[in-house]
């Protein structure tokens, strides 16, 4: 088995209200920042896998974000893979 670093970023779907992402967007034009348009909140998850290869870790990746992750009717889930290079992940 190798072990992987994976980062999971999961946003709120285009269709989907963020009503914390235009809360940010409307502090950052009172603050100055005229040139900021839609901005979405989300959420970061690092870890890492033990998989064969970098397929297995997908999936393996995949199934955490559909059952627990992220919110498949809600959510987007973008997903970094990358051979881990020491024993403790370096995101």
């Amino acid at each position: 088995m190798k072990r992987w670093d994976v980062l999971v970023e999961v946003s709120p779907r285009s269709e989907i209200a963020d009503p914390a992402g235009t809360t940010v967007e409307r502090a950052l034009r009172a603050l100055g920042f005229s040139g900021v348009t839609g901005v979405r909140i989300g959420k970061a998850i690092r870890l890492e896998v033990a998989a064969a290869d970098e397929a297995d870790a997908r999936t393996v990746t995949e199934q955490m974000c559909e059952r627990l992750l992220a919110n498949p009717v809600i959510e987007d889930a973008r997903i970094e893979l990358r051979a881990a290079v020491a024993p403790e992940s370096s995101w």
